[in-house]
């Protein structure tokens, strides 16, 4: 019992820890007022001044990488609840199909209503395929791994072929920052409802890396990636290594300006990184075990949804103009300081609010809701 006490520790921290490292990346994005080009080298045609090269430091160690982190832990998640099942001798995906559709429409009013690059739609239509998939066993899994995994792969690369030999832009986001300095909450949700395909197209885009993460996650489970025993560190201790000696420098690539790998660093080569944070934070973890940050990660982990949904929205207040509007004038180092105090502060309110509840706000609604389903 000990044992799987921590198992699950482990897991909620890396969950905790892949959550708030995904403000990392969005908070460039807040705090340049729906800029894109802010996490790409699209227009960096020379070598970087030091406020850019901080950014891009910081993006090389989260974007992508933190969010695919996440992805893993979703599929982590998706196997618990596939077991959790078989126990009971309950039909799957059964309740999972509806705890799929919720997320998918709290993505939906996240999407309207907090910031227009959401996550959560992808991973209730991810979930419901894989739910899927994982029900016809393993030889299913990992050909949908391989199939999916080297089409994705082959569609980056198609796409990587094309802009060598044509000028790839973003386009301006002189409107999108306009509109987010000087517009109203109420403009910016009919900018999203009246762009709602244009703004979903990375959303859809990343459904296949998703269901290969997501598959992967289960896998790791099955293969006792996340035992506290000497295979399971052995595992985390090979996911180290490929990090370093592939990972590292493959990432690195987004040093190169002018955005020509700006697309395979972030949707191929960051998930490789995302394997070595599991192995790096797993180390960490079990030699400073009583550390005091890894119980507050742990409870960040726990009520994750809630957290990620509140990170956006104390951004949007902070940054955007109907808030406080200190978006478009902060240089790097502001901005990560700001970061690292929200995540403080998201630390503090998890583990206040989990000593009052058992989950979030967030999750405590879905409980409600699913409990009203399976009645």
């Amino acid at each position: 019992m000990e044992n799987m006490t921590k198992r699950i520790a482990l897991l909620d921290i890396l969950r905790g820890f892949a959550v708030l490292g995904t403000l990392g990346t969005n908070i460039w994005i807040f705090a340049h007022l729906g800029d894109l080009t802010v996490i790409t080298t699209f227009h960096q045609n020379t070598w970087w001044n030091f406020d850019d090269f901080l950014r891009m430091l910081i993006l090389f160690l989260v974007n992508g990488k933190l969010l695919g982190l996440l992805t893993i832990m979703f599929g982590v998640g998706l196997e618990l609840k596939y077991r959790q099942a078989l126990r009971k001798g309950n039909t799957w995906p059964g309740v999972y199909i509806w705890t799929s559709l919720f997320l998918m429409a709290e993505g939906l009013m996240h999407f309207l209503f907090v910031m227009e690059y959401d996550i959560l739609m992808s991973y209730g239509i991810t979930a419901i395929i894989v739910a899927i998939i994982v029900k016809k066993g393993d030889k299913w899994i990992k050909y949908t791994m391989q199939v999916i995994g080297s089409l994705f792969i082959a569609v980056v690369l198609l796409i990587f072929i094309v802009s060598l030999n044509a000028q790839v832009s973003l386009g301006s986001f002189h409107d999108v920052i306009s509109l987010y300095q000087n517009g109203t909450w109420f403009d910016q949700v009919q900018y999203r409802i009246n762009n709602l395909l244009p703004l979903r197209i990375e959303a859809i885009f990343i459904i296949p890396m998703n269901i290969f993460l997501f598959l992967l996650g289960v896998r790791l489970m099955r293969i006792g990636a996340f035992s506290p025993h000497e295979h399971g560190k052995k595992i985390r201790s090979r996911f180290v290594k490929i990090a370093l000696l592939i990972g590292v420098p493959l990432n690195l690539l987004i040093f190169v300006p002018g955005g020509l790998f700006d697309l395979p660093v972030r949707y191929v080569f960051a998930p490789i990184l995302s394997i070595g944070y599991i192995g790096l934070i797993s180390i960490v973890v079990e030699k400073w075990e009583h550390f005091w940050l890894w119980k507050r990660l742990e409870n960040v982990g726990k009520m994750s949804l809630s957290i990620y949904v509140t990170q956006n929205i104390i951004a949007s207040i902070l940054f955007y103009g109907w808030g406080i509007g200190l978006g478009g004038n902060l240089h790097s180092f502001t901005i990560i300081l700001i970061w690292f105090m929200i995540c403080i502060f998201l630390i503090l309110f998890a583990t206040l609010w989990l000593k009052k509840f058992q989950f979030g706000p967030v999750e405590t609604v879905r409980k409600i809701i699913l409990s009203g389903v399976k009645k």
